[in-house]
């Protein structure tokens, strides 16, 4: 019983720490929230919103793509 009870809460943690979020920063100051890192294909980055629908990008409109808890607030002073 206690074995499997530890491998269910180990696969949880695990699993909880798969879904990272990113957010797209556009050269217009427009953010993007995405779920998984976006990927480069064929000058698009293509990822999944937070509602879980596709979603392409130009890559000539990207400034930055960094996650979530990393990301630079729009009106930060550091932006500069």
């Amino acid at each position: 019983m206690k074995p499997t009870l530890c491998l269910l809460l180990v696969s949880a943690v695990l699993l909880t720490g798969c879904a990272r979020r990113y957010v797209i920063t556009l050269q217009n100051g427009m953010r993007v929230t995405t779920v998984g890192k976006p990927q480069l294909q064929d000058g698009q980055y293509v990822f999944k919103d937070t509602k879980g629908q596709p979603g392409a990008i130009s890559s000539g409109r990207v400034r930055e793509i960094a996650p979530a808890s990393m990301a630079r607030e729009p009106n930060s002073q550091f932006l500069k």
